[in-house]
């Protein structure tokens, strides 16, 4: 008797204990992960040197300074200066400033709006399903950069100002996203409706709004995770392409894109890598990290994964 009570014991025990919750050992797996764990660090530093280096410049932005032109790294300027004498350094945290919350704020766009209509196709289907994926198909037939070229074009024809630019330009990019995520959205919400939880809401007379916002969508939240990362990455390289190309944020705003447009002269390509290369490396490498924390997150939320 002895014995038999003191195994109840011991399983009222273990069953007392929690159980880790889902980010938990999310976060355990991925620290495993040590590429993603370095990529996470990388991304922590880039945002850090943006949002925070700036105010630590002892140079002003957009001051030209004539006397310094094209001068090259130094001990005074440690990425050089541009046609302009700016500080080089300085530029190049202001611009990452700049496409780190384009991409950003592209990406959240992205996700309202595709998980919103994903979530209505999958949950009402007929019509609606109908309207929704076949405008998604639609977009998804135009390719991406063409669109997002003609579009930058007309804003540039219409001469829309630097400072409203930036808007519109997270608005494009977010116009070209959302439809591939609302048809992941919707083939999750289709599989989700099927689970038993969602019978005990019908039981329990939840209304539609309800079981859409407080229970399908929340259970997408996962897959959610791994794609925002993978499409700031795609924001990003959008920007740099279109700035770049003098379609998407125009000077004096600095951007990694527009910086990068310094390697379109031949004098400054051969004589001044300076202007072309830190930016150019920023955006490798802030891609590449992005990448590589979004295939983490990706096995470490795979449930097939699981141990």
């Amino acid at each position: 008797m002895e014995t038999q009570s003191l195994l109840v014991k011991q399983q009222i025990s273990k069953s007392k204990v929690k159980s880790p919750s889902l980010w938990k050992q999310t976060y355990h797996r991925l620290k495993k992960n040590k590429m993603a764990m370095v990529s996470l660090f990388f991304l922590v530093f880039m945002f850090l040197l943006s949002f925070i280096g700036p105010y630590f410049s002892p140079y002003i932005l957009d001051r030209t300074d004539v006397a310094n032109m094209n001068q090259p790294p130094s001990a005074s300027h440690w990425l050089g200066t541009d046609s302009y004498g700016r500080d080089v350094l300085t530029r190049l945290m202001m611009a990452g400033q700049i496409s780190l919350t384009i991409g950003i704020a592209a990406m959240f766009l992205s996700i309202i709006i595709g998980s919103f209509l994903g979530a209505i196709s999958g949950f009402y289907r007929g019509i609606v399903d109908l309207v929704i994926m076949r405008l998604a198909d639609i977009l998804m037939s135009i390719p991406g950069l063409p669109l997002l070229l003609m579009m930058g074009a007309i804003l540039s024809e219409w001469k829309v100002p630097a400072e409203y630019r930036l808007y519109l330009i997270m608005i494009m990019l977010s116009f070209v996203g959302w439809p591939g995520l609302a048809r992941l959205v919707r083939g999750q919400i289709l599989s989700l409706k099927e689970q038993p939880f969602m019978q005990a809401t019908e039981v329990l007379g939840l209304s539609d709004r309800r079981k859409i916002f407080h229970h399908l969508i929340p259970n997408t939240v996962p897959i959610l995770l791994v794609v925002a990362t993978l499409n700031v990455a795609g924001s990003i390289l959008s920007e740099s392409a279109l700035s770049y190309l003098g379609l998407g944020v125009v000077p004096p705003t600095p951007s990694w894109g527009n910086m990068m447009d310094a390697a379109n002269n031949f004098m400054d390509f051969r004589k001044r890598p300076w202007l072309w290369i830190p930016p150019g490396t920023a955006i490798f490498l802030t891609v590449v990290s992005i990448n590589l924390l979004g295939d983490g997150l990706r096995d470490a939320l795979d449930p097939k994964l699981r141990r």
